[in-house]
């Protein structure tokens, strides 16, 4: 089997988020499976100068985009096994950042068309393009457009398209489909561009691929709904004999509490008490209270408004006459910020807020605190919650997404973390005060810990179900 993943950022290369995650950390997984998995991106001004000494060039390709032959700068390099392959073109990514233009539209329409352009021109035939998100969307369009027939290498391709987040769909104005992709507008016209008036490339994708995956079982049944399907439930629900969702995992060797640097004292699942001189080593670098005995409740998080931060205001007050320490990392939202700066003013014994982010003091929070909090109205899959409990950080999570699939309450000797269902602030600080109670109860406390860390967060079995996915679309072992 060989796959060409499909992406818009990758890690170790470049990321803004979850996806640069997944695409650094899947193909790596598929690799060790058996599974000839590479991966494509652009060749974006910001990768680092020493990843891009790791490069070699392969060639020059000219894509057609409508009205435009573009040049094309094929360039490679290989990490943990897999080959990625970079796209160049200084006019489109030689700029600072990777998303938020003007023109992103006709960027990443150049970026699909010269994935789809290149595969004429490299030694890699690959039997399943897996796509992600919008920016990589006109690639099953194209390939029905301009490719399956014409062009041997591509007629029996088969495209896996994932939802990683759908609030960002690709949305752009009608006139682009001549202009910027080189179509008729009657492929607007008919439906098969257009939603709402609008060209819609995630909607695009989904008619146009053999299968749509999300990342989270129950994120793919939310998204069928109007509260988080974001206007594309009917569609989801038109197409959901070929939606599934897969939860992803976490790199298993980076989120290792035995043998991270980030932390003071390493420790693991055997072994679990130097996390104890973890948390007083955080107390001590915060500024707070150097104290066993009482709950640290962490939040790393972008400060936003999804992210369940009304419901933490709501109840500020209330948690503040507990008997706890509130550590806050991230950054977002001026209201937000201001609430935890204030909060920090207010109880400096009690709040540390960071409004920053740094990936070391990150790694150290995940060790030392003993409660991680994910309130989030919405969330795909989140991959925090899961990295907490390898740390024996014990979440307390809203029953949604991929929280709802990787948390289950604890009960009797059973579950790994606290759980609500109800996006209610008074629910959240029940729970919270729930999960207090069994802090000072340490037998039971430990019970829990051993639960979180004793779970298996890596990417072996998403892997497995990624495979099975490419079986059915391709019908090949």
């Amino acid at each position: 089997m060989k796959v060409l993943y499909v992406t818009s950022e990758a890690a170790p290369f470049i990321k803004t988020g979850g996806l640069g995650d997944v695409a650094g950390a899947l193909p790596k997984s598929l690799v060790q499976q058996g599974v000839d998995a590479r991966v494509i991106l652009p060749l974006y001004q910001d990768i680092p100068e020493n990843l891009r000494n790791t490069m070699t060039f392969v060639k020059v390709v000219w894509v057609p985009l409508a009205w435009r032959t573009q040049y094309c700068g094929v360039y490679q390099a290989e990490v943990d096994g897999v080959k990625y392959y970079f796209l160049d073109n200084k006019y489109y990514f030689g700029r600072r950042g990777l998303y938020g233009y003007f023109d992103d539209a006709e960027r990443f329409a150049f970026f699909c068309k010269a994935v789809l352009e290149i595969l004429q021109h490299i030694d890699f035939q690959p039997d399943v393009l897996h796509c992600n998100d919008w920016q990589t969307a006109l690639v099953p369009v194209f390939l029905e457009e301009f490719y399956r027939k014409d062009v041997p290498c591509c007629r029996d391709l088969r495209v896996l398209f994932t939802i990683h987040n759908i609030q960002y769909q690709g949305i752009f104005s009608p006139d682009i489909t001549e202009y910027v992709f080189g179509m008729s507008m009657e492929k607007f016209d008919n439906g098969w561009l257009q939603f709402d008036g609008m060209v819609n490339l995630m909607k695009a994708a989904i008619v146009s691929s053999a299968w749509v995956s999300t990342v989270s079982p129950t994120y793919a049944e939310e998204i069928q709904y109007e509260f988080y399907g974001h206007g594309m439930q009917w569609m989801l629900r038109q197409e959901k004999d070929k939606l599934s969702g897969i939860i992803n995992g976490i790199d298993t060797d980076v989120f290792n509490p035995k043998t991270d640097k980030h932390l003071f004292e390493n420790y693991s699942a055997r072994y679990p008490k130097k996390k104890a001189v973890n948390k007083m080593r955080l107390q001590e670098l915060l500024g707070l209270p150097v104290r066993e005995d009482v709950p640290m409740i962490a939040m790393i998080t972008r400060l936003v408004d999804h992210k369940g931060l009304d419901l933490v205001k709501h109840v500020m007050k209330e948690l503040m006459d507990d008997d706890i320490q509130l550590v806050i990392l991230g950054t977002g939202d001026y209201q937000y910020e201001e609430l935890f700066k204030e909060a920090k003013r207010e109880f400096p014994a009690k709040v540390s807020a960071n409004i920053t982010f740094n990936l070391d003091l990150a790694q150290k929070i995940y060790a030392g605190a003993d409660i991680f909090l994910m309130p989030s109205k919405s969330e795909p899959c989140g991959l925090s919650q899961m990295i907490a409990m390898r740390y024996g950080t014990i979440p307390i999570v809203r029953e949604t997404g991929g929280l709802k699939d990787t948390v289950q309450a604890y009960y009797e000797g059973q579950g790994n973390g606290f759980s609500f269902a109800h996006f209610n602030a008074n629910d959240m600080l029940y729970v919270i005060r729930e999960a207090e109670r069994y802090f000072h109860d340490k037998t039971e406390w430990n019970k829990i810990i051993h639960n979180a860390m004793s779970c298996d967060f890596s990417w072996k079995k998403p892997t497995r179900e990624y495979m099975a996915l490419y079986r059915k679309i391709t019908g090949k072992a």
